[in-house]
């Protein structure tokens, strides 16, 4: 546009050169020539649009916002139209209690109440992105800023409304997948309606009050002491059993040998030992009982 409006103005200049000066009279035919070329090469340029990779483009023909939606590539349009571009590729909007973390400076935690009165911090990232044929209607009903006019207020507002229904320490533990589910369908029927898509939803950190956080802590090392204790006591019981068991072998052992040993069978291992004794290499010196009355045998074994 800015080169259409430079030849417009040579090719008047041109035109009227005889009324300004004799100088610009003789470069008259020059000056119209230039002008023309460059309306020429503006109008040419200013009718084709490039839009780039993940983009789609809208055009605005004085105010009135057009239906028609520009793909990614070279694009014929018609050179009086503006045209805005929307990144269609996924983004994220993170809200966190983190400076330098999010979109906004400083700490842009969403601050919630729970069902018993807490208060509970939660980080959040949204990821997001704009429905290519729905652009025109973003442009005409939101604007370019849709992310601070949708996506962050429609995102706190809703958390906050689901947060009420949970306690704060279901929320920190054993209902957090409920309550991200319970606000992803909220969110996304929202997004949906103003031309967004909600691609995920996540909940990166949810934050107690330091008193409930202590509570939640005291407890969890009972819990751990409990374990601990009743895991001594068991392995406490499981050596008694084993100790009863050997005590109930030895027991029968002794009870099998006092039922079953007579004088006949001792005086046969008897035999047996001393035999075993005589044999060895070393030497020794046996004295056996005889029977009853009767001397002892001597028995001399060598090396």
């Amino acid at each position: 546009m800015t080169l259409t409006i430079l030849g417009f103005i040579i090719l008047v200049v041109g035109l009227n050169a005889s009324r300004f000066s004799e100088r610009l009279e003789r470069l008259r035919g020059g000056l119209i020539f230039l002008g023309g070329a460059f309306l020429i090469l503006g109008l040419a340029l200013s009718t084709v649009v490039q839009i780039g990779v993940g983009q789609v483009g809208v055009q605005t023909l004085f105010g009135q916002v057009q239906s028609r939606v520009l793909q990614p590539g070279l694009s014929v349009v018609n050179p009086l139209v503006d045209v805005t571009r929307f990144d269609t590729r996924t983004q994220n909007y993170t809200m966190s209690a983190v400076h330098g973390e999010g979109q906004q400076t400083g700490d842009d935690a969403i601050r919630v109440l729970s069902a018993d009165g807490l208060e509970v911090v939660i980080d959040l990232t949204v990821l997001y992105h704009v429905v290519p044929t729905q652009a025109p209607k973003i442009l005409s009903t939101i604007g370019e800023d849709y992310q601070d006019k949708i996506v962050r207020s429609i995102s706190r507002t809703r958390i906050r409304d689901g947060a009420v229904f949970y306690d704060a320490v279901a929320l920190y533990s054993t209902r957090r997948e409920e309550f991200q589910t319970r606000i992803l369908a909220a969110i996304e029927k929202d997004f949906r309606n103003n031309g967004l898509q909600l691609d995920q939803l996540l909940i990166r950190n949810i934050q107690l009050p330091q008193s409930v956080k202590a509570s939640i802590e005291s407890k969890i090392s009972a819990e751990q002491d409990a374990q601990k204790m009743q895991f001594v006591v068991q392995k406490e019981r499981q050596e008694a059993d084993r100790k009863r068991v050997e005590a109930q072998g030895i027991a029968d052992y002794q009870r099998i040998i006092n039922t079953q040993l007579s004088d006949k069978l001792l005086q046969y291992e008897t035999i047996k030992a001393n035999q075993a004794i005589a044999t060895s290499p070393n030497a020794k010196v046996i004295i056996m009982g005889g029977a009853r009355g009767a001397a002892p045998q001597l028995l001399i074994g060598d090396k």
